[in-house]
């Protein structure tokens, strides 16, 4: 006799798969993610398919194209607009402003179409509350409060929508599907479900989603891979600065990034927000210094801030925010070792303006710049800028895009620019000093730091 085939198990996550159940994935190491996913076929049957396949030269593409949002900001990221039938997935941290930028974005798109908004987490007279406070009021906007799948589709069925918004996907259920909602089995059916409806009637669909204490979006990673775009929306909650990253976008670039101002009155775009990023000061102060980071595609001014202070502690206190805390030591470290910037008693403590927080390398040359002078009291020249990443071994090394960033420096006010050596792009309107390494841009940028370096080099010489 022969045998029968035997049932395989399968990571709903990673897809790794097994002959028995386990608890545990072996691959991507998630707990209660193996599923049973049946024997596997002998043999495959065509199947009569609706639609014949054609050559991609007769594909008619004019469904294809984006509509504005009436938020540029927005646009910006997605490329253009929202696409007929495609899928956005919006994640971000609870209180960020998810539900009110949607909910703007809803009121606008209704005068092309109607459009519809399904909430899970609020009633519907919640959700019109704060309409009326954003002035997010349209008549072609329906609103409705519902937990299962099945209703959606049946206010899909009824209201046509242009635009459907489902407030959020882990509040969602299928009844026929076993599970509590915003499990993994739920959120896979009701995102498959939702996905399906969408590119059968050509609406434009966004799904909020949640995300975990870590800051990754909750439910299986297939969702991300379902989706057509993955938005990021992210932002301090004592700032009012939000910034909405495309992390996968199949209908536009992903190194775009929207800034918006979040004020009692709603989401505002913010075309140019490197203003929000400095310190209006008559005098310059040490331990301050201007730098250009690169948010995607664009260029922001931001200030990076220092303080130095003597402390009597066995162990000198390091507070760093909105910066990486292993790269302030790290370039403290090099500041100590290669620059002679003794800061091994002192307190130091690091962070931007505004609320901003830069990851990018090419932050280092002026968080350094900052803490020497902050360490010797001396302020840097005014209008000037450093951009560069500082290497271990002192030496300030090349970074992308540097004449864009110095194009937006001077665009701004700003009249010098120290840059790492061969990185000297010609700007009309700003100088740009090359350095190759910490020390020389401390001796170019702080007053009387070249002659105290051959003063302590003189004894040594002569002996």
């Amino acid at each position: 006799m022969a045998k029968s085939a035997k049932s395989s198990f399968r990571c709903t996550e990673c897809g790794w798969t097994t002959l028995k159940w386990v608890g545990r994935c072996g691959e991507c190491q998630s707990w209660g993610t193996v599923e049973e996913a049946g024997a596997p076929s002998a043999s495959i049957t065509p199947t009569r398919v609706a639609t014949s396949a054609r050559p991609i030269t007769e594909i008619d593409v004019e469904s294809a194209h984006a509509s504005p949002t009436g938020l540029e900001e927005l646009d910006r990221v997605l490329g253009g607009g929202v696409v007929p039938g495609g899928v956005m997935l919006l994640a971000g941290e609870p209180g960020v402003g998810k539900s009110t930028l949607l909910l703007e974005v809803a009121a606008m798109c209704a005068d092309a179409g109607p459009v519809l908004y399904v909430t899970g987490e609020e009633s519907t007279g919640q959700v019109r509350l704060r309409a009326e406070r954003l002035g997010a009021l349209s008549p072609k906007l329906f609103l409705a409060a519902e937990t299962t799948v099945g209703a959606v589709a049946a206010h899909v069925e009824t209201v046509a929508p242009a635009l459907l918004i489902v407030d959020s996907v882990q509040t969602m259920s299928a009844p026929e599907v076993s599970g509590v909602p915003g499990g993994v089995t739920q959120v896979r059916e009701v995102a498959g479900a939702l996905i399906r409806i969408a590119k059968e009637r050509n609406i434009a669909t966004v799904l909020v989603g949640h995300v975990t204490k870590d800051g990754s979006i909750a439910g299986p990673r297939m969702l991300e891979h379902l989706v057509d775009v993955v938005l990021q929306f992210e932002g301090d909650r004592h700032s009012q600065l939000r910034m909405l990253r495309a992390v996968k976008n199949r209908y536009g670039p992903t190194d775009e990034i929207g800034c918006f101002e979040l004020s009692d009155s709603g989401i505002i775009g913010l075309p140019d927000p490197s203003g929000l990023f400095l310190t209006r000061r008559n005098e310059p102060v040490p331990g301050t210094c201007v730098t250009v980071t690169l948010e995607g595609r664009r260029p922001l001014i931001a200030e990076v801030q220092a303080l130095a202070a003597p402390t009597n502690l066995p162990q000198p206190r390091r507070a760093t925010s909105g910066l990486d805390t292993a790269r302030v030591n790290m370039v403290m470290a090099v500041l100590e070792r290669r620059a002679g910037v003794h800061i091994a008693n002192a307190d130091v403590y690091a962070s931007t303006v505004g609320g901003v927080r830069l990851g990018e390398p090419s932050v280092d040359l002026a968080l350094a710049l900052a803490v020497a002078g902050s360490a010797k009291d001396v302020a840097l020249p005014r209008g000037l800028i450093a951009i560069g990443e500082v290497g271990l071994a002192g030496d300030v090394r090349a970074v992308s895009g540097v004449e864009r960033r110095l194009i937006e420096a001077q665009r701004l006010g700003f009249t010098r620019a120290i840059v790492p050596r061969h990185s000297e792009e010609p700007v009309p309107g700003i100088e740009t000093i090359g350095v190759d390494d910490v020390a020389e841009a401390l001796a170019l940028a702080l007053p009387g730091r070249r002659r105290r370096a051959k003063k302590a080099a003189a004894p040594a010489e002569e002996s």
